[in-house]
């Protein structure tokens, strides 16, 4: 499976960034159909660093409610979020991942 497919986007917040900054962690959405060791060869492939450890997080969909107006009547419906999945790496020492700067 190719990395493009593999990692979706860096979640970028203020626990991802103090993780970061502390203890070598990255946090990322990945494919909901990855596993742990396609995510660390995605990883160590598109910013050539060695991964040492790889945690996964599934996350499901929340329930949403939504209004549209159509011909002047509102139209009450409801549905899902989109199921994902979120990678915590954990680099080896003396590595790291420049996520702002770089290109991803």
């Amino acid at each position: 499976m190719d990395y493009t497919k593999i990692i979706v986007r860096p979640l970028l917040s203020e626990k991802a960034n103090k993780l970061s900054s502390m203890s070598r962690q990255y946090v990322f959405e990945v494919s909901s159909k990855s596993n742990k060791l396609q995510i660390k060869n995605a990883i160590e492939n598109k910013f050539e660093v060695k991964v040492d450890k790889v945690r996964t997080i599934n996350y499901k969909g929340k329930m949403k409610n939504t209004s549209v107006r159509s011909n002047g009547k509102v139209l009450r419906t409801s549905g899902f979020r989109a199921n994902w999945k979120k990678a915590i790496v954990t680099l080896i020492e003396g590595q790291q991942i420049d996520i702002v700067g770089g290109e991803i």
